[in-house]
């Protein structure tokens, strides 16, 4: 049995003459514990006061002249972190608080408040609650050890762990030995374990935890190994590789790897439309890249690396390329069947056809949505026309989606009559066409005859002119007789 409670069942015996009674309190490491001494407030005069810890002496006293006593290890001449307040005496409460606590605060503590020979006996067992990490930043990759400790650790109490106020079942739970059973916790750092570690101890109907942050380095994006990222054949796609802020990797490197090597996979060639979203020679915690336009054969596994303190790290993801496949459409129904192609569909748990219209003010709006992975339609009118969009689904969520426009597929079995129409339109446009350069071509030939019979007799042209030359002449030298 530990000293702790052999003290405690001593103290419980001596004391027949008061009135006992016996409390549990749980504080958290650095915290502020209140130990509760409360009675009847019937004294006359102030009472005195003693408050003490088993097998380490007097904590605090107070005698009847007013007089205030610290024990040795308490002294406030160092830092006072005990002290029971004054104005709470009228009411009958003597509680006792302690500061800042330690774990070697936890034990059974005794309160005594009387006057001469009567007086009231008040016991406490204050249990002292402590999260510990082996490292509070570890790297990716690294083995952490987060331990859940109680002085003095209850005989029979539970355990149970929360990650960000969310239940946490470990992998791997040690107990320390078999009288404490102190939960210890070990797990490979990664970035699901990021965030507020809190233990919570069950004893008697009560509970007491304690809390510890950890936040784990690395590449934080992706979070996960072999994360799938979803693109559309033609769109462009950023490939994430988000290392720790402040955690600038050297020899930073991007590689694609060629398929069929699981477990010692071998680097190929990148994409032509690959790049880094900032150059690899540059200081940066984001070394994610992208690819300008996504092709079928850009599908597959890529790494991103980095060295981190001299360790390297790395990570695989796989892109996955969506497109929609048409079928030849039939001449007899004009039906065509839209298929939602992915390069892999390990994930996906549900397809979803929507049909989006845009009206002439560009206003979007939602029409009839259908399931499954193909989609017929049985012909292709106005009701059809527009955006269709595959969207597809897993566990979680969307995925992603792909788009296909009706208007390609016009032509494949429109309304005769608009087919006429826009047929008249076009032999009109092409018959007044012809006509004007019938027209100029007449006139041409025209222009050209007039001035061929022109120049076809040139001396009989000169004479008419003399002639006429002369005459002009005499008409001016008899005018001016």
């Amino acid at each position: 049995m530990p000293l702790e409670y052999f003290i405690f069942g001593v103290i419980t015996f001596l004391f027949t003459g008061a009135q006992c009674e016996v409390s549990e309190v749980f504080a958290e490491v650095g915290s502020q514990a209140v130990l509760p001494c409360k009675s009847s407030p019937l004294y006359a005069f102030t009472p005195s006061i003693i408050w003490s810890k088993a097998n380490k002496g007097t904590v605090w006293r107070k005698q009847r002249s007013g007089l205030q006593y610290w024990g040795a290890s308490w002294s406030p001449k160092v830092t006072q972190r005990v002290k029971c307040p004054h104005s709470q005496f009228e009411k009958g409460d003597f509680s006792l608080q302690i500061n800042n606590v330690k774990e070697e605060d936890g034990g059974v503590y005794s309160c005594r408040v009387g006057q001469g020979d009567q007086g009231v006996e008040k016991m406490v067992m204050l249990r002292i609650t402590e999260v510990s990490v082996s490292s509070s930043v570890p790297i990716w990759g690294d083995d952490v050890t987060i331990s859940c400790n109680m002085s003095p650790w209850p005989q029979g109490a539970s355990v149970h762990w929360t990650l960000n106020n969310s239940p946490f079942v470990p992998r791997t739970v040690i107990a320390s030995n078999r009288v404490t059973t102190k939960n210890v916790v070990r797990e490979k750092a990664t970035a699901k374990l990021t965030g507020n570690w809190t233990c919570v101890v069950n004893y008697d109907g009560k509970e007491g935890r304690a809390s510890a942050a950890l936040t784990v380095k690395g590449i934080i994006q992706p979070s996960q190994e072999n994360t799938k990222v979803y693109a559309v054949v033609g769109s462009a796609v950023t490939l994430p590789c988000v290392f720790s802020s402040g955690f600038i990797p050297s020899n930073p490197v991007w590689e694609k790897l060629k398929p069929g090597f699981l477990f010692k996979p071998t680097p190929g060639r990148l994409p032509a439309s690959f790049s880094p979203s900032i150059p690899f020679t540059q200081l940066s915690f984001d070394q994610s890249a992208s690819l300008k336009e996504v092709g079928l054969d850009d599908e597959g596994r890529y790494r991103c690396s980095g060295t981190i303190e001299g360790q390297r790290l790395t990570r695989n993801m796989q892109l996955v390329v969506a497109k929609i496949h048409s079928s030849i459409p039939s001449e007899n129904t004009g039906s065509v069947t839209l298929t939602c192609q992915l390069t892999d569909t390990s994930e996906v748990t549900d397809y979803e056809w929507v049909h989006v219209v845009y009206d002439f003010n560009g206003t979007r709006s939602v029409g009839s949505i259908q399931k499954g992975k193909t989609l017929s339609i049985s012909t292709v009118t106005e009701e059809n026309q527009g955006e269709w969009a595959c969207n597809f689904y897993g566990k979680d969520g969307i995925l992603g989606n792909v788009t296909y426009h009706i208007q390609l597929m016009s032509r494949l079995r429109g309304q005769k009559s608009s087919g006429v129409s826009h047929n008249t339109a076009a032999m009109v446009g092409l018959s007044f066409l012809l006509l004007v350069l019938l027209l100029i071509l007449a006139q041409m030939y025209k222009n050209h005859q007039r001035r061929k019979r022109i120049f076809q007799f040139p001396a009989l042209e000169t004479i008419v002119h003399t002639v006429s030359n002369e005459r002009e002449q005499r008409e001016r030298n008899q005018e001016k007789k």
